[in-house]
């Protein structure tokens, strides 16, 4: 791999881990435009490792305060708002987690064909709109109620099928339990922060089998340049996130969805 593609990947994996527009309906897009074969396994790795740094950086501060309130419910039952927050997030993570080590397999072999990415890509994006449309609104991530995680974390399982977009699925759910629409989504990026380590971690393994030799300096680049436009990706979708709504995204989500079934089909 080239220095030009290793950016042009890092950009839209650092893009579209964390906004609402499914990150494998591009990565699906990109190298059939291109004519590019798989990046391989160890440049999967790099770019999740530079998207799970910069999402700790930009919640730095909440990360600081969350587990030591979580360790002070369990010792003495006082629940604050850090505490739910946290074990709510742990929560929120238990079904995908559960799920994608039961029907990994199923996934990766039944799943991924661009019928299914293309149709998941629009549909999800239609789901999106209506929850933006139709949800009150009213709570912030740190009044989740445990039914909220319950909604959130099934949803999350969804995106276990390419096109369904991991951040999309988790907003949508959680606009549509009523939480507003930045509670929604800084919500969805600390739940992806497991979500990456357990999705990172089962790729370094499988790398760690079978290393593909993969240049050091294109590893740094997908770690740098994933970490530097994901944490762009969430500090800008927040600050506009209430002036925009999710209709642009919406919009976007199906004509990607339609143009990917129209290449494919």
């Amino acid at each position: 791999m080239d220095e030009i593609r290793a950016v042009v990947l890092a950009i839209i994996q650092g893009l579209t881990e964390f906004l609402p527009v499914s990150s494998s309906g591009h990565l699906i897009l990109v190298p059939n435009l291109f004519g590019w074969s798989d990046q391989g396994l160890a440049f999967d790795v790099a770019v999740h490792l530079g998207t799970l740094l910069a999402v700790l950086f930009f919640f730095r501060h909440e990360l600081r305060s969350l587990p030591s309130a979580m360790l002070r419910a369990v010792a003495d039952g006082d629940m604050t708002e850090d505490a739910r927050l946290g074990w709510a997030v742990i929560a929120g993570t238990l079904p995908v987690g559960l799920v994608a080590f039961l029907f990994h397999d199923g996934i990766e072999t039944y799943l991924r064909s661009p019928a299914i990415i293309g149709a998941a890509t629009a549909g999800f994006g239609v789901v999106l709109w209506i929850a933006d449309r139709l949800g009150r609104h009213q709570r912030s991530e740190y009044c989740v109620r445990w039914s909220d995680v319950l909604v959130v974390g099934l949803a999350q399982t969804l995106a276990l099928v390419p096109g369904t977009s991991r951040s999309g699925i988790t907003i949508t759910a959680g606009l549509a339990m009523g939480l507003t629409r930045e509670g929604a989504a800084r919500f969805s990026f600390l739940l992806s922060i497991p979500v990456i380590l357990l999705a990172g971690g089962s790729e370094t393994v499988q790398w760690l089998k079978d290393p593909d030799g993969s240049a050091w300096h294109i590893l740094l680049i997908g770690v740098g340049v994933a970490g530097l436009f994901a944490y762009l990706c969430i500090d800008l979708f927040l600050r506009f996130l209430n002036r925009i709504g999710m209709a642009p995204f919406a919009v976007y989500r199906v004509i990607l969805g339609v143009y990917i079934l129209y290449e494919f089909y």
